[in-house]
């Protein structure tokens, strides 16, 4: 069991290390940009990556507040979903209805990696692995998808 200060320290290590490793990799318009934080220009859609103790998770996240509008960017997403799927290379878990960490209903889309520990730096290889990639397909999926959202801006 660790400490929570080690919990922070690791956690912490975990994604400076990240944000290190893919400093030098440009964005699918060749621009500098902030992986771990990435901003897609669009409020309540986000692209996270969290790990922790049991697994690692990447996804779209959708936290609009208003369910009918969080429904259409889903709906919209939904639309897209060959292309997505065929930027990332494979299948992706979808759910319309979600809960955050804080107990909000959210939409999301994501793929998952079991077991992986974020606190075992053993396994840093294979999350960076899992990680690097799909933030990437992301991005480039992103580059041309965006415009797709101009309606709901």
């Amino acid at each position: 069991m660790y400490s929570k200060t080690e919990v922070t320290q690791l956690r912490q290590a975990f994604w400076t290390t990240f944000g290190q490793y893919m400093q030098p990799v440009p964005s699918a318009e060749g621009v500098p940009t902030n992986w771990i934080n990435y901003k897609t220009g669009l409020k309540h859609v986000y692209f996270r990556m969290q790990a922790d103790g049991r697994h690692a998770t990447i996804g779209i996240e959708l936290t609009h507040p208003d369910a009918g509008i969080r429904e259409l960017f889903f709906e919209q997403f939904e639309a897209l979903k060959l292309v997505l799927h065929e930027t990332l290379g494979e299948q992706w878990t979808w759910e319309p209805a979600a809960e955050d960490a804080n107990g909000q209903t959210i939409s999301r889309i994501y793929q998952e990696l079991r077991p992986a520990n974020l606190f075992n730096r053993d396994d840093w290889p294979r999350l960076i692995s899992f990680f690097k990639p799909r933030i990437m397909a992301l991005d480039e999926f992103w580059s041309t998808g965006q415009y797709a959202f101009d309606e709901l801006r």
